[in-house]
């Protein structure tokens, strides 16, 4: 057998340390003391205050577990007629799917909402909740998304006390291979001066 060159040898004794070091982990996201209020597709906490974090798998359980009992809310905001379109053109936004049995209440994951926008929020989860704090709740969106954890959040300082967060949202869905349904958006009531 022959012996490497001392160069290459040396090369591959300097390129070791790279090879062998454990790769670099990104830092971890600490949670605000408020609401996210913008940059909403960002990197997002491990946890959410007041509210437990669920995997694709957790998920599937406490579903299995508990059945039509578990509320699904999907919080991604629903697409806008984009501006500048001349008026009277048709607009036919993509369909939007949701977890089966999912209720898509849109906009309520920002992170400040106007009075009438919370107060419709109130009303919904007292509806879909049958007016349980108990009734278990997962909000959920898209990956990376802080709307999802906004509203988990937003839901326990309402006082509901068995909130879940499901950061995975549609995509970690769809990823397992499970199956979506498409999705109708409630319509939010339109805020004093929106246009």
């Amino acid at each position: 057998m022959r012996a490497l060159p001392a160069a290459v040898l040396a090369s591959v004794i300097a390129i070791l340390p790279a090879i062998a070091a454990p790769a670099q982990t990104a830092p971890a996201v600490p949670e605000p003391p408020g609401y996210r209020l913008d940059d909403y597709r960002a990197p997002v906490p491990a946890t959410v205050a007041g509210g437990r974090v669920l995997t694709t798998a957790t998920l599937q359980e406490l579903l299995a577990r508990e059945g039509s009992r578990v509320v699904l809310v999907d919080v991604l905001p629903s697409p806008r007629r984009p501006a500048g379109m001349t008026p009277g053109s048709p607009w036919m936004p993509l369909p939007h799917d949701d977890l089966p049995g999912s209720v898509w209440l849109p906009d309520v994951g920002r992170g400040a909402l106007n009075p009438t926008l919370e107060n419709w929020f109130q009303q919904q989860l007292a509806t879909l909740s049958g007016g349980d704090k108990n009734r278990p709740l997962v909000f959920y969106c898209l990956p990376e998304c802080w709307m999802s954890w906004n509203a988990t959040k937003r839901a326990a300082g309402y006082g509901y006390t068995n909130v879940a967060w499901y950061p995975d949202g549609v995509d970690g869905w769809r990823a397992a291979r499970l199956p979506l349904a498409t999705a109708t958006a409630l319509t939010p009531p339109a805020s004093p001066g929106a246009p």
